[in-house]
């Protein structure tokens, strides 16, 4: 595709806890030529991704990806924070985009980000619940990345970097596991997170820096200024 400025393998293979059956997802930031906001129909809402299958992969247009990033999305913040081996290409105005990473961040969308992300697969951990027989690797999955988001989000929320590979992967596949059986384990696991998010204080600014993001995307558009 043209005009990527970064993408990466993101997901399980990132985190380290993808099997032998694990999809390989790909995340990405492009730029769609200037004058394509000055027509009709800019690319912006839905229009602004472009979603492929077999293999994963999603692209973000860069007004859209900062968008994102200044919400919080923890699917989108990790783009900005893998190890150098991820990434598989990191143009220049990429490079200046994980270079303001911390700019994106504040405490308040941190947390309720993570927090809410995290409470979202306890939800659908339920609602697997119901039908356990059919679902149990689906269950398992939600519990993994339930108790990863809650780590990572009181990483980041704590410390103001985001780790993206696991120190100990098992221990989140073991937590898949049982909940698979018994979803209700992730209850206290979800208020203990609510409680330590509380008792930090984090060194995260009220406010994202705004104004950084914007001249990063501005500097963008007039990369992107002539279509040619």
């Amino acid at each position: 595709m043209a005009n990527l400025l970064l993408t990466g393998i993101v997901g399980s293979t990132a985190y380290g806890l993808a099997g032998p059956g694990s999809d390989v997802d790909r995340l990405g930031v492009y730029a769609a030529p200037t004058v394509a906001f000055h027509g009709l129909d800019p690319p912006t809402g839905r229009t602004a991704s472009i979603v492929h299958h077999d293999p994963d992969v999603t692209y973000h247009e860069a007004a859209k990806a900062a968008t994102l990033l200044l919400a919080g999305n923890p699917t989108v913040a990790e783009l900005l924070w893998l190890p150098d081996d991820l990434y598989e290409v990191r143009t220049d105005l990429g490079a200046d985009l994980i270079a303001i990473r911390s700019a994106f961040l504040c405490a308040p969308r941190v947390r309720d980000a993570y927090l809410g992300y995290a409470t979202a697969q306890f939800k659908r951990l339920l609602d697997t619940g119901r039908f356990a027989s059919k679902m149990r690797n689906r269950q398992a999955k939600h519990g993994r990345h339930l108790l990863r988001l809650l780590d990572q989000g009181l990483a980041l929320y704590a410390t103001g970097r985001l780790p993206i590979r696991l120190d100990d992967p098992q221990r989140y596949v073991d937590f898949g596991t049982a909940v698979a059986t018994n979803p209700e384990i992730a209850r206290p696991v979800l208020a203990d997170a609510q409680a330590r998010f509380d008792s930090v204080t984090s060194p995260l600014p009220i406010r994202p820096d705004r104004a950084t993001v914007e001249a990063w995307l501005l500097r963008v558009r007039r990369a992107y200024l002539d279509p040619a």
